[in-house]
């Protein structure tokens, strides 16, 4: 068969009617396109009209030098599928490490897949497995991935790591990790291994969107303890919302996130901790200019890192627990974080604390930010049930209530259990208005809170009480030579449901530092609050 430089899949054998099997004909296309490349050094591509093309039990070995251009998303798909072979995952295309030997000096060079979708709900493996992909590639060397749609996929919908001198960009990820629980590796949007090429990978990633994913909307990873994280690596202009994070760094070094919307994500909207695969968080980065809003989680959750990290003129709002929290997973680096940045944010409406340190921090800067009408889950437990109450896939309303408004931000609703025997349920409220309480999804990129089906008018439900204390900045552990200078922690609400300005917990230190030149005034009580006293340091010019 010939070479050429652009091959019509059409008359190469693929059909694209969504019944025969296109993926042995693919195959032997990028084999003979990647021989040739091999022969010659100039790269092919091959176009695939618009149509419906079936890959069925067997993925297909990506080859250098082939790239793969549809018609438009939408207009080509390439729909995978399992049905004779279920142990067996059925990416598009995949090179691994652990299958194929890829590597530093084995990898895939100078491809682009762009303009196409990728329908990943035909794949049922028996049980949950990682390499159940849209796109599984490993080491790709100026690769180019645009405008693409995956979705549905058992497990991470762009699952693609060591990407050097390469840009990914215009993809949109839905519903990827169907079959992930939540909990498992893998199951995001997005994610990319990080660490192969060394301590340095150029990577930009660009005007993505993550929606409704298992696990995580964007994340990186650093996928050995032993290497070094990488810098390199830009987020920019990209949207996650409705999965369980919304965006993650597990493990690079300078990450760059800005402009990016975080919303809706289940746990928090920007994550940086010891979950990966090795237990190693992110360092170094850097995140600006983002808006982080209504997860049901936190806003910003930062642990396992020894630091430094800077926030910059971000917004960080109607979160269900805290703006920015504080705080390390078991298993990971538990040594002080060291000059964490927060300046110049927004942070405003978040259910408790605004900021709440819960592990250690050295020398943070806190400055120039408006911290302000935090603790909205002011209101205290209710309970109800009988004429009036009505629930939906994601609200429940009580016509006789009287709630405040965003009083019961980020609770965790009870519903049911009051026959003898009767289940209890529970979901999680993401708002509510006097008389109507909405509900987060079971899951990401479910359509309902409940797992067995809306419950019936009048159901019983309860509330739980709320917590006395909620402080624009909380310190529950150990803080060491702070800098706070320059803040507006107040609120101007009615009623004012940020309690203190500062609360120094029972259980924190305070050690050295200067805050100074802030404007502590008019919160729901008084503006500090020390259970535990500060020690040494300058406190001076506070308003309040």
């Amino acid at each position: 068969m010939t070479a050429p430089l652009t091959a019509d899949a059409h008359e190469y054998g693929l059909v694209g009617d969504g019944t025969a099997d296109d993926g042995p004909a693919l195959q032997k296309l990028v084999d003979a396109l990647g021989d040739a490349t091999a022969g010659d050094g100039r790269p092919r591509t091959v176009r695939v009209p618009a149509g419906r093309y079936l890959i069925r039990d067997k993925p297909v070995l990506w080859r250098s030098g082939v790239s793969l251009v549809g018609a438009g998303r939408g207009a080509t798909c390439f729909a995978l599928t399992n049905p004779g072979a279920h142990a067996q995952p059925v990416p598009l295309a995949w090179f691994t490490t652990a299958q194929h030997g890829a590597g530093r000096d084995h990898h895939i060079a100078d491809v682009t897949f762009a303009r196409f979708e990728i329908d990943g709900l035909g794949v049922e493996t028996e049980e949950y497995e990682v390499l159940a992909k849209g796109l599984g590639l490993q080491y790709v060397l100026r690769g180019r991935f645009s405008d693409l749609w995956i979705h549905d996929t058992a497990a991470t919908g762009f699952g693609c790591d060591f990407l050097q001198d390469t840009v990914v960009e215009g993809v949109l990820t839905e519903r990827c990790g169907r079959q992930d629980p939540g909990e498992k590796m893998g199951g995001a949007g997005i994610g990319i291994g990080v660490g192969g090429w060394g301590p340095v990978e150029r990577l930009a990633v660009t005007d993505c969107t993550a929606r409704g994913n298992g696990t995580n909307g964007i994340f990186l990873e650093l996928q050995q303890d032993d290497w070094i994280p990488p810098r390199g690596i830009r987020l920019t202009a990209c949207h996650a919302e409705d999965n369980r994070y919304g965006i993650s760094d597990w493990g690079a070094d300078g990450l760059l996130v800005t402009g990016c919307t975080m919303l809706g994500n289940h746990v928090a909207g920007f994550d940086v901790s010891a979950q990966g695969t090795t237990s190693v968080g992110g360092r170094g980065g850097l995140v600006t200019g983002c808006v982080i809003d209504g997860n049901a989680g936190d806003g910003i959750a930062l642990g396992n890192t020894p630091g430094p990290y800077g926030f910059h003129g971000n917004r960080v709002s109607n979160n269900g627990r805290y703006g920015y929290w504080e705080h390390n997973l078991s298993g990971g680096d538990q040594e002080p974080a060291t000059d964490i940045v927060l300046e110049s944010n927004d942070i405003h409406d978040n259910a408790l604390d605004g900021i709440r340190v819960d592990a250690p921090l050295h020398e943070p800067a806190i400055f120039g930010n408006r911290v302000r009408g935090n603790g909205r889950r002011a209101a205290p437990e209710a309970h109800g049930g009988g004429e009036g109450v009505h629930c939906g896939p994601l609200l429940l309303t009580d016509e006789r209530a009287d709630w405040l408004p965003g009083g019961h931000r980020g609770k965790e609703l009870t519903i049911g259990g009051g026959e003898p025997g009767g289940a209890e349920v529970t979901a999680v409220v993401t708002d509510n208005t006097a008389t109507r309480l909405t509900l987060a999804p079971l899951r990401p990129g479910a359509g309902t809170a409940w797992p067995d089906g809306t419950p019936a008018p009048g159901t019983a439900y309860r509330l739980p009480d709320s917590p006395a204390v909620r402080a624009g900045l909380t310190a529950a552990a150990a803080v060491t030579h702070p800098y706070v200078h320059g803040n507006r922690v107040r609120d101007d609400g009615h009623p004012r449901t940020q309690v203190h300005a500062v609360w120094i917990a029972p259980e924190a230190t305070w050690t050295g530092g200067r805050v100074s030149g802030n404007d502590f005034s008019g919160n729901g009580s008084a503006s500090t609050r020390f259970d535990s006293a500060p020690s040494g340091g300058r406190w001076r010019d506070n308003a309040g």
